[in-house]
């Protein structure tokens, strides 16, 4: 007698396991919303600025966990740029911009001198990465609103791109973060050339 075959049966995975495992795309979501229904009709020189203030903040991400050399770090460096950014933002002495792309030339300057955890390849791509988010963002700032918004939204879909790289490497930052950044960035750059 011969024995039947056993055939597994497909398991249906339930809407909360996905949920799980996409937690990082529902908050970035969530987030965006949140910022689209607070900045109502903003007008495009604010919501330009605001974003291009904000924009050196990502690759600065980059270059910070990378130096230090822990993924694992990622969340607490976003939390502690989120702080910078807001308290800078606050004060009116000096732009956002300015101090985050003064803090990534610094970590450019120390991985140049004491070298990095990765090599210098790697070193080499985040710090052209830094140099064209933060030339976008500077840009965005010095021209008229109107071309501003196109370059700002270019820096923050480019910024989403490379996020999706980082996280198909599993490079740098964390996986969870460079999802959740990505797909914020590409929902800004939405935000900027059809909302606002």
């Amino acid at each position: 007698m011969q024995a039947r075959p056993t055939h597994a049966t497909a398991v249906r995975p339930r809407p909360t396991a996905a949920l799980r495992r996409r937690w990082p795309t529902a908050l970035a979501a969530a987030v965006v919303a949140l910022n689209v229904i607070a900045s109502g009709s903003q007008d495009v020189a604010d919501a330009v600025g605001g974003f291009a203030e904000t924009l050196p903040l990502l690759p600065l991400i980059y270059l910070v966990v990378h130096q230090i050399g822990r993924p694992q770090a990622t969340w607490p460096v976003l939390g502690a740029g989120l702080v910078a950014v807001f308290v800078l933002a606050a004060q009116d002495v000096v732009a956002a911009s300015t101090v985050l792309v003064a803090l990534a030339a610094a970590v450019l300057v120390w991985g140049a001198i004491r070298g990095t955890p990765h090599g210098s390849a790697t070193f080499g791509v985040q710090a052209a990465g830094a140099f064209a988010f933060c030339g976008l963002a500077l840009a965005g700032l010095a021209v008229d609103p109107d071309l501003g918004r196109y370059l700002v939204a270019a820096g923050w879909f480019c910024h989403g791109v490379w996020d999706f790289v980082h996280l198909r490497l599993d490079k740098v930052v964390s996986r969870t973060f460079a999802e959740w950044c990505g797909v914020i960035d590409v929902l800004v750059a939405v935000q900027l050339l059809f909302v606002v």
